[in-house]
């Protein structure tokens, strides 16, 4: 049999090879090559007449009723398509693309065992008669047989796809069959070339800018509507882009376009049945429930147990984080189809997500057994064995996932973060949770990235609530910068709540809103505020309307436009509960629970949405204006030699780190920029010392001049009309540089304060605050700073032996006993410092332990003397005590 092992496989493509090197290449009729181009434009009817005629005249090529049926296809026309393909064999017994195309007219029509057939016809005809096929087209559509008989990708991919190729660089379906199997196997890098190898040779071909908009999708939206753009320039019939301009739609919830797109997919073809799956997505969307069973059973007119329809409305409903109703959907395709693998994988990742774990786990390892190729079960099996070794710590309202050495350094404080999050936001939002919250941790960002996406190459990513399971990368993940895992923890609860309360149906901007907006409410020091970015951006008129707020995290056109979205949202946010009160902010979630649509739901509770859209905008910019009003934020005009951004632009922040948005790139180095001090404005007026720009160019210029005294004037006239600005960057940041310079201490730790308190990431101030609070025997201020840093980065050593030092300070025998353990777990440069100091608390607390970590402070320090001292007085101590033989140490 033909397609039943590598080995053959492996023969034949080498025969294929042999037999065409040889040549055999034959000369397509003009009248075939004009309609060839007719249909790949769409103009599919006048392409049906021709071949029509065609096939009346006993045209010798059987790609003329091949064309037919794929344009009869094309129209919906199924059951034309199925007579037109039976014609054909009765003349073309012995053509395989016949029954290729056969196979797809059959699932078409309803009738999988005659697809089967047809399948199996090939791989006799191909096994027995090599040589008749080594024609290129045959020998694609070999390949697209064999993989259909499931053959290995991989082998299909060299011994037929490329093979053609070679011998034939101008066969589109060569091109098409190999970006098509590498769009199926998720190698979307390894598409986008193929289809964009292919444009060269067919830039008016809409099938391979289609492609190429799928290989795009998954990492760059802007540029995969560009191509179907240019796909539906050149075949404005063309329903497969269609579709994913749909889906497109659905993603960015903007549900009227969607209709829009839909409508015009019908009328070409009235029976396609993603169009109609598309709509029943939808309507389950807008809690309509017929309207989703009809378009369900339109979508499955012809083919009633086609399992891609219930697959493809289950992944859209999962990807709105319905992932109990697309878990059913899943099983739906199941039932109609066991072994359709594209709804096990998607069937696993909802349960995963909705918590439902063995089964998840175990639906992917049978996928994973089936088609090793699968990336997606491929990466949650490999997950899953990393996963194992994870610690679960648990307090009944949470179970907690984490590497076992970050669980014992940090977890308990995730814990009792987690459990504060709860007892407030449930409370204020009035939730009951049924179920344990679970939060996973992962230490490197390629697990996460699989466990929240199935794929490795997500990054940007700090964390995503599923609804009752919460996915984040640990502060090991993300570098030398981490962003503050406390908020993030904080942001990605109030999901949990959220979404919980809302069924999950609420839109993306309004989920995202409220919780940076709760981050606010915990900490002034979380989330986002306005910056002069920000400023910028709201009165230069970047606002989006409050109604498309979704749609700009979808395709944003940077990372600061993802960040300003996430802002936008909170303001959003800000202004409802300020204009209509917080209660009617929860009754808008409680429509939306009901299936309210989110526009409806705002004005039932607050106001219309034009009044809202223009009120809200009325009020970002009066926010915008009130940023620093003294200061005058106008750009001086820039010299022809200078760069189009300043030092100063680059290096001021954008904005907070988000939990679900790209995170901003890593810091820029601290060294002082290049003096750049324009002054003159474009209408040549002189612009004064409350610039922004020109005051802080200047105290950069002065700075790296090393003229420290005459720095403060400027940094302190910043503070002074800018009192919250934030950032490594930011004028605290450099006044205390200055000060730290001159060795005014006082000072330097006064500036760090009030930068600590207002920047919930300044790692760098914390520390020096540390440093200053042990020389002050501040002990509270170093406790409080610790507790900052540790809530960024608790990998580190420094903070939590500043911890157990400023807790030994001050009595907190406990919280020093416990902060020494986990400086022993981070490899402190001084061990043996920290195993004395551990040591002798223990022994004051009467714990047996104190000789063993005394023991090690000697082993590291032989000639440790504080050490022997108190080893000989533990001694002295035990002869003592009758309790010696016990084993037990008597307390001083």
């Amino acid at each position: 049999m033909l397609f039943r092992g590598t080995s053959f496989l492996a023969r034949a493509g080498r025969f294929l090879a042999f037999s065409i090197l040889l040549g055999s290449g034959s000369v397509f009729a003009a009248d075939l090559d004009n309609c060839r181009k007719l249909f790949v434009r769409g103009k599919y009817d006048e392409c049906i007449r021709q071949c029509e005629q065609a096939v009346r005249e006993r045209a010798r090529d059987d790609e003329w009723p091949i064309l037919l049926a794929n344009s009869l296809l094309a129209l919906g026309r199924y059951p034309e398509a199925q007579e037109a393909v039976s014609n054909a064999l009765t003349r073309f017994q012995s053509s395989i693309r016949l029954r290729l195309l056969g196979h797809d007219v059959s699932n078409a029509n309803g009738n999988p065992e005659r697809a089967r057939t047809l399948l199996d016809e090939i791989n006799d005809l191909g096994g027995s008669r090599m040589g008749a096929y080594r024609d290129p087209p045959n020998l694609v559509a070999l390949g697209r047989a064999a993989l259909l008989l499931g053959a290995d990708p991989k082998i299909v991919l060299e011994k037929f796809y490329d093979l053609a190729k070679k011998v034939d660089p101008g066969l589109r379906d060569a091109y098409l069959a190999s970006g098509e199997l590498a769009l199926d196997k998720h190698d979307y890098a390894l598409a986008a070339k193929i289809f964009g190898e292919a444009l060269k040779k067919f830039p008016e071909d809409a099938d391979l800018h289609c492609g190429l908009a799928r290989a795009y999708a998954p990492s760059s939206r802007g540029r995969m509507l560009k191509s179907l753009e240019t796909a539906l320039q050149f075949n404005e019939s063309h329903v497969p882009g269609m579709l994913l301009l749909a889906d497109h739609f659905v993603d960015a919830e903007e549900y009227a376009e969607a209709e829009k797109i839909l409508a015009r997919a019908v009328a070409v073809n009235a029976w396609q049945p993603e169009a109609w799956a598309y709509r029943a997505v939808l309507a389950h969307l807008r809690d309509d429930a017929d309207g989703e069973d009809k378009s369900r059973e339109k979508a499955l007119r012809y083919w009633k147990t086609n399992p891609t329809v219930d697959h493809l409305i289950g992944k859209k409903l999962s990807q709105k984080y319905r992932f109990a109703e697309g878990s059913n959907y899943q099983r739906q395709a199941l039932a109609l189809n066991p072994r359709f693998l594209p709804a096990k994988i998607q069937l696993a990742q909802d349960l995963l997500r909705l918590g439902e774990e063995a089964e998840g786990w175990t639906l992917a390892d049978e996928v994973h057994q089936r088609d090793g190729y699968d990336a997606t079960a491929y990466n949650l099996i490999t997950l899953h064995d990393t996963m194992r070794k994870f610690q679960t710590i648990t307090n009944g309202d949470f179970l907690v996932r984490m590497d076992p050495r970050e669980a014992a350094i940090y977890g308990d404080r995730a814990l009792e973060l987690l459990q504060r999050a709860k007892a407030r936001l449930s409370e204020k939002y009035g939730v009951t949770l049924e179920r344990p919250t679970i939060v996973e941790i992962f230490p490197q960002q390629k697990d996460f990235a699989v466990r929240t996406f199935g794929m490795p190459h997500n990054p940007g990513f700090l964390g995503v609530c599923f609804g009752s399971v919460v996915t984040a990368n640990s502060p090991a993940s993300q570098g030398g910068n981490p962003s503050n895992w406390e908020a993030v923890l904080w942001h990605e609860f109030c999901h949990v709540i959220t979404l919980q309360l809302t069924k999950n149906k609420m839109p993306r901007w309004l989920s995202e809103g409220i919780s940076v907006y709760e981050e606010l409410q915990a900490n002034p020091a979380w989330g986002q505020r306005m910056n002069p970015r920000y400023r910028e951006m709201v009165l230069g008129q970047e606002l989006t309307p409050v109604g498309e707020l979704s749609a700009a995290f979808l395709s944003p056109k940077s990372d600061l436009h993802m960040q300003f979205a996430y802002y936008e949202s909170s303001l959003v946010v800000e202004f409802l509960v300020e204009r209509f009160g917080f209660d009617n902010l929860k009754l808008v979630l409680q429509e939306l629970a009901q299936g309210t649509d989110i526009n409806e739901a705002i004005q039932k509770r607050t106001a219309p949405m034009e009044k809202i859209e223009k009120e809200f905008a009325a009020f970002a910019k009066g926010v915008a204006e009130k940023l620093a009003p003294g200061l005058d934020w106008e750009k001086p005009e820039r010299r022809a030699s200078q760069p189009a951004e300043t030092a100063v632009e680059r290096l001021l922040p954008a904005a907070a780190p988000l939990t679900n948005a790209p995170s901003p790139s890593p810091s820029p180095s601290r060294s002082p920029a290049p003096p750049i001090l324009p002054v003159e404005t474009g209408k040549g007026t002189q612009i004064g010392a409350s610039n922004f720009w020109v005051l802080t160019e200047h105290a950069h210029k002065l700075m790296a001049d090393k003229r420290w005294e005459e720095a403060k004037v400027p940094l302190r006239k910043l503070i002074e009309l800018y009192p919250a600005q934030t950032g490594p960057q930011s004028a605290y940041a450099m006044l205390a540089a200055v000060q730290r310079s001159l060795n005014e201490t006082n000072q330097e730790r006064e500036t760090l304060a009030k930068l600590a308190s207002l920047d919930a990431e300044a790692t760098d101030a914390y520390l020096r605050l540390m440093e200053l609070g042990e020389a002050a025997k501040d002990w509270g201020a170093v406790a409080d700073n610790a507790g900052r840093f540790l809530a960024v980065n608790p990998l580190l050593p420094q903070p939590h032996r500043y911890l157990a030092l400023a807790s030994e300070e001050l009595g907190k025998t406990a919280e020093a006993i416990d902060s020494y353990r986990r400086l022993l777990l981070l490899d402190p440069p001084d061990p043996a410092d920290v195993h004395f100091r551990l040591a002798r608390l223990l022994y004051k607390n009467g714990d047996a332990s104190a000789r063993r970590h005394l023991l090690q402070a000697l082993e590291e320090a032989p000639r440790f003397r504080d050490a022997h001292r108190l080893l000989l007085e533990i001694a002295g101590a035990s002869r003592r005590s009758p309790e010696t033989s016990r084993g037990q140490e008597a307390k001083p």
